[in-house]
């Protein structure tokens, strides 16, 4: 789906998926992307993180995805932050982009894009895989069910495992990766059709789910109170 070029998305993670977000949104004609990451390139990301080569090891993850992009979109404009996404700095980060992506390696940094989005009214694809398993949920305001209607409450430390935790299957962020970039652009394009479902990917058994969310009465961010005083999350790459 080709977007026009004033549109701008912005991708906090540029790990396992915001590889596969970023080149698909750049291909698609997306204008100005702006790639927040704080890690730099390791030797075991070359294998799925596909905007990296063994050359990069030891760059910041944004400045080598920032110089290949260029290479195959010259007309991209690009903003490489070379941080993770606080609490404090993201509030700056969503002003004036048209969607977020959150392709971090944080189960809890959802729930803090979630609200913050949905209190300055950007859309925005929250996602996340593990090992063999995977999902999205793309969310705008008055649109079905957010993060938080999903899940309710921030998992506690440790409680969940990230990906670099618990290992994933590279193709599996690929998938997912490009699974979240298609909805960014259905966001975009200016369709809400499929805000509020959740997909869900079991790679191992090769199921795949959509299933709506509704939303829920009890959801802060869904009626405009949304959490400014989040817990002090930040964000780290799905490496």
């Amino acid at each position: 789906m080709a977007v026009h070029g004033d549109k701008s998305a912005l991708i906090v993670g540029a790990g396992g998926l915001g590889c596969p977000v970023a080149v698909a949104l750049a291909e698609a004609g997306v204008g100005h992307l702006v790639l927040v990451d704080g890690d730099r390139v390791e030797p075991s990301n070359l294998q799925r993180q596909t905007l990296f080569w063994p050359a990069d090891v030891g760059r910041a993850k944004v400045e080598a995805a920032r110089d290949r992009l260029a290479a195959r979109a010259p007309q991209l404009r690009i903003t490489a932050v070379a941080e993770r996404a606080s609490p404090a700095r993201l509030d700056a980060m969503l002003g004036g982009v048209d969607v977020a992506i959150d392709a971090t390696d944080d189960p809890g940094f959802g729930f803090l894009l979630n609200d913050r989005a949905l209190s300055l009214g950007v859309p925005a694809v929250l996602g996340g895989v593990v090992r063999f398993e995977g999902l999205v949920l793309p969310v705008a305001p008055g649109h079905g069910g957010c993060w938080r209607c999903l899940f309710e409450d921030e998992p506690a430390p440790h409680e969940v495992a990230s990906c670099g935790d618990a290992g994933v299957l590279g193709a599996m962020a690929g998938v997912v990766g490009h699974l979240q970039a298609a909805s960014a652009l259905d966001l975009l394009a200016g369709s809400r059709h499929e805000v509020g479902v959740v997909t869900t990917i079991d790679g191992l058994r090769g199921r795949v789910r959509r299933v709506r969310v509704p939303p829920s009465e009890h959801c802060p961010a869904c009626h405009g109170a949304a959490r400014a005083s989040a817990p002090p999350r930040e964000s780290a790459s799905c490496s």
